[in-house]
């Protein structure tokens, strides 16, 4: 998400196809211009590496900051969506076998 904020920002468009993926149609409802969300996706990027930061260095807030950004990342179908679910799968597995 970082490096596509990144490249929206820079080049006005995703990186990828031309037309941006189904989560895109939740903010046409609302009439938002889905490539002026360049910022919005740096900073779910640098929250993502932060998770990331926090797991590897055993935080003890990582398991539900990861939880929040998961549902906070539901949004963004069909990839972001596929993800947070995964992790929020394998958090809440890790979770009960170490017994946290």
């Amino acid at each position: 998400m970082l490096l596509d904020g990144i490249f929206v920002l820079v080049k006005g468009k995703f990186i990828g196809p031309d037309k941006p993926g189904p989560w895109a149609n939740l903010f046409y409802k609302f009439n938002i211009n889905v490539f002026k969300l360049g910022p919005l996706f740096i900073i779910f990027g640098l929250l993502w590496l932060t998770w990331i930061f926090a797991l590897w260095t055993n935080q003890s807030w990582a398991f539900t900051f990861g939880v929040l950004l998961c549902i906070l990342t539901l949004w963004y179908l069909p990839i972001g969506t596929l993800f947070s679910i995964i992790t929020i799968a394998i958090m809440l597995f890790y979770r009960q076998k170490i017994g946290l």
